[in-house]
């Protein structure tokens, strides 16, 4: 007979679900690092942190995105048997913070929020259904001069990140709305299929984009010579180009016009000018968009998609207030920008220093000595067990400490450390911890 402890002992495999992911040491101290330089950035800026909740009432999140969002919310009913669902962004639940909390706050209001958000999307490289955004925006203000600077801020924050090739990606809901209207397409609904038709031509090709759009616009290929607009030279010499435009329709005049009034801002600062361009095929799937929207890709990676995206959006707090507020801003993918980077750091531990101890009567004295090095702000950690000192050196090397520090009852007797480089291997015996501090900090 089978011994009833199996059923109470059953194992389970370990696993992740597919599209979501651990991450090792050394991949989670990159990204805390990565978090960490974006949020310098932001406030920088002058955006301040706010959070919300990874759980909302559902009502709240259905229908602000796209009908390809709403297929991936992860909606159930809770223990209370409420109707919830996971944030799929972090602007929707902005919108609701900012009605809920609209006496609270003084506006403009600059944000900045960094969460993890899900979608029940296909994984792959890159595309997890649970990453994490680092969202910045700017709320309560229809100036032009916010437009630029949510460029400035992702132009920072790329060469903040050490990322030297990338190009943000500008265009304007308008521009696209009067390109559909000029090719007789009227109808919200219809506009709003283009849009999302024309926001997968990376995904799925011109050809598969083309079939779509044929059920719907009559000149298909004039269409998209005009959507596949792109500047590639002096940007005062491309908006000469494309002045005739501005004669189709009023959306595409405001539409051209803003992003002229972003680049009269931009021209004036000490920025790369080949890093940030116009794209007439950048249209941004979330159907909240209104004005002018941006897509950031890396080039020498471009497959990868966007790594920061984002928009204005006129209408922030429709589905909360009647009051009308606007805003804009964009979200940095912070993992899709870890995926990318292949010169992943090996270290795997925070501390510079290990300590380890050549007999256990000498941890008081051990512990002593790391306490001192971290009122010093030099991290440090003491090995915790009594092993061959290889062992405890092939350990640092594993970890990726700087420097080793080794107690014995020499150093017990004259107060002093024996203090080894590991990346050199210099050593240095019988030195006062003092000296070693000062050694340490330089």
């Amino acid at each position: 007979m089978k011994d009833s402890k199996d059923s109470i002992y059953s194992k389970v495999i370990p696993r992740t679900l597919s599209g979501f992911k651990d991450r090792l040491p050394m991949e989670a101290m990159k990204k805390s690092k990565l978090l960490s330089s974006v949020s310098s950035i932001f406030e920088n800026f002058g955006f301040v942190p706010i959070e919300t909740p990874h759980l909302e009432y559902a009502d709240i999140l259905v229908k602000q995105g796209s009908d390809e969002i709403q297929k991936e919310l992860y909606r159930f009913k809770d223990h209370g048997n409420r109707d919830v669902a996971l944030r799929f962004d972090q602007t929707v639940p902005l919108a609701r913070f900012i009605s809920q909390h609209r006496n609270e706050i003084d506006f403009p209001f600059k944000r900045y929020a960094i969460g993890n958000v899900f979608r029940g999307e296909r994984a792959q490289k890159g595309r997890y259904r649970e990453f994490t955004q680092c969202d910045f925006d700017f709320i309560g203000s229809d100036s032009i001069a916010c437009d630029a600077e949510i460029v400035q801020v992702i132009y920072a924050s790329m060469v903040g990140l050490g990322i030297d090739e990338f190009t943000i990606w500008l265009n304007n809901r308008k521009v696209l709305n009067g390109i559909c209207k000029y090719f007789g397409i009227t109808n919200n609904n219809d506009i709003s299929n283009v849009l999302r038709i024309i926001d997968k031509l990376d995904k799925i090709g011109k050809d598969c984009v083309t079939e779509e759009l044929d059920k719907i616009i009559s000149n298909v290929s004039k269409f998209l010579e005009i959507a596949n607009i792109k500047q590639n030279g002096d940007s005062r010499e491309f908006f000469k180009e494309i002045a005739y435009l501005k004669g189709w329709n009023d959306d595409l005049k405001n539409g051209i016009e803003e992003l002229e009034r972003v680049y009269d801002i931009l021209l004036n600062l000490e920025m790369d000018r080949n890093a940030y361009r116009i794209n007439f095929s950048i249209a941004r799937g979330l159907g909240y968009y209104t004005g002018i929207v941006y897509e950031t890709t890396l080039n020498t990676q471009k497959s990868l998609g966007s790594v920061c995206s984002g928009g204005r959006y006129d209408n922030l707090t429709r589905s909360f207030s009647d009051e009308k507020m606007s805003g804009v801003g964009a979200s940095i993918g912070i993992d899709r920008l870890l995926s990318s980077m292949n010169n992943l750091s090996k270290k795997q531990t925070s501390a510079r220093v290990l300590i380890i101890c050549l007999s256990s009567k000498h941890f008081g004295y051990a512990y002593k000595i790391a306490e001192s090095f971290r009122r010093s702000e030099i991290s440090s950690e003491v090995y915790p067990e009594i092993n061959k000192i290889k062992k405890q050196f092939a350990y640092a090397n594993s970890k990726g400490h700087e420097f080793v520090v080794v107690i014995g009852d020499d150093e017990c007797k004259v107060n002093a450390i024996t203090l080894k480089n590991m990346t050199s291997g210099m050593q240095m015996k019988g030195i006062s911890m003092l000296k070693a501090i000062e050694l340490l900090k330089q």
